[in-house]
């Protein structure tokens, strides 16, 4: 730790999303300081160590052998969070990693593998990641009237979410991205893994998973940007998930069903529709062909979102690391969105419905076949970015 009692964390990558996390540590957290930044593209990363007064790094195995440092954000494409995270907390050196945990699941069991070694050598050692939608009024919201049963027994919960747009200047925009090479994933690894968190932290994880994937329909690339898929939970409940990178206006619309009434989300706000009595117990009970049950409407109130809050993870994080109090997510719980995501496309790739967990090698090996395989010429052309269009 510093002399000032604050954590000293490195920035690795510092892209889009690693330059947010740099002025939040540099700027805005109490508890933190920027200890260095990390980039291979050099140009990138002496840009901001010479904007924040903090030594670069163009390969982070030398910045993890520094001296002081406490903690790394790893912010990276999505493939090098696996051995930057592994190393890391092999030294001893807490991690907060951006999403996805990996690309496939089995990176992501590596990694969760090596934070439980780590453990043995360093009891105290953190392992997170930056799943701050859970913090969102709305969402923490829905979750805490699930958690109270007041729907009762969950018969079905359907999410379209097709207001992730973007581009074609988007993917041009890097080398990297849209491709089974360089990200590994389209919309369901890129977009996707804030909702697929959501939708396992309200519901759990289902039995079985059906996936319609389709690969660059909209769009000049190699990896999906459409996506629908179908649930199946062990209690009965079905789980419709839509989304897309090719609709404006798109929607964000989560509907969930019980006996007891139907919650929904949309535009920011949340509205239950009440049963006077359980609709299940309706169907046996009564005598009239078409006795719906009567309902009253309300909105539950929520504070209005002001920024995506990703500064807050990052602060707990390392009141986790000085205190110990909880992390706000544990890395650990990004393998079931990753789980979601892989069997979405391993479903949609095999035509068949898959039951999890799913085996985590053969979509390896799959995504090894996709890669060897591509004969996509990847254009990059410089894009105009102003990244916190995409927090709607």
């Amino acid at each position: 730790m510093s002399n000032s009692g604050k954590v000293n964390i490195a920035v690795i990558g510092v892209g889009n999303m690693g330059s947010v996390h740099v002025k939040d540590i540099a700027t805005r957290l109490p508890n933190t300081n920027l200890a260095a930044v990390c980039d291979t593209d050099r140009e990138r990363a002496d840009r901001y160590a010479a904007e924040y007064h903090v030594p670069a790094f163009y390969d982070y195995r030398e910045l993890l052998q520094q001296a002081g440092l406490d903690a790394v954000l790893v912010a990276t494409p999505h493939y090098d969070h696996t051995p930057i995270s592994i190393e890391a907390l092999e030294k001893g050196i807490h991690v907060l990693v951006e999403k996805p945990l990996a690309v496939h699941v089995n990176d992501g069991r590596k990694m969760t593998a090596a934070y439980e070694q780590a453990r043995a050598k360093y009891p105290n050692i953190q392992f997170g990641i930056m799943f701050m939608s859970r913090l969102h009024t709305h969402w923490a919201k829905i979750k805490k009237f699930l958690d109270s049963g007041q729907l009762g027994r969950l018969a079905r919960a359907t999410w379209i979410v097709t207001d992730w747009y973007r581009t074609q200047a988007y993917y041009d925009g890097s080398g990297w991205r849209a491709t089974w090479r360089g990200e590994g994933g389209g919309v369901l690894l890129n977009q996707c893994p804030h909702n697929l968190d959501l939708y396992q932290w309200f519901f759990g994880m289902p039995q079985r998973v059906s996936g319609f994937a389709h690969i660059g329909k909209y769009h000049d690339i190699e990896v999906e940007d459409e996506v629908t898929a179908y649930f199946e939970h062990e209690n009965g409940m079905v789980g419709h998930f839509i989304a897309s990178t090719a609709e404006s206006p798109g929607t964000n619309r989560l509907e969930i069903v019980g006996e007891m009434g139907k919650l929904t989300l949309e535009n920011g706000k949340v509205r239950l529709a009440h049963n006077e009595h359980s609709m299940l117990e309706n169907i046996r009970a009564s005598k009239a062909a078409f006795d719906a049950v009567p309902y009253q409407s309300e909105e539950l109130p929520c504070e209005p979102l002001m920024d995506w809050l990703h500064w807050k993870v990052t602060q707990a994080f390392a009141d986790a690391i000085l205190t110990g109090a909880p992390l706000l997510a544990h890395a650990s719980e990004g393998l079931n969105s990753l789980t979601l995501g892989n069997a979405i496309m391993l479903s949609s790739f095999q035509g068949r419905p898959l039951t999890l967990p799913i085996d985590g090698q053969v979509y390896e090996m799959k995504l090894q076949e996709l890669i060897k395989t591509s004969r996509y010429q990847k254009v990059v052309h410089e894009a105009k970015v102003d990244f916190g269009k995409s927090f709607k």
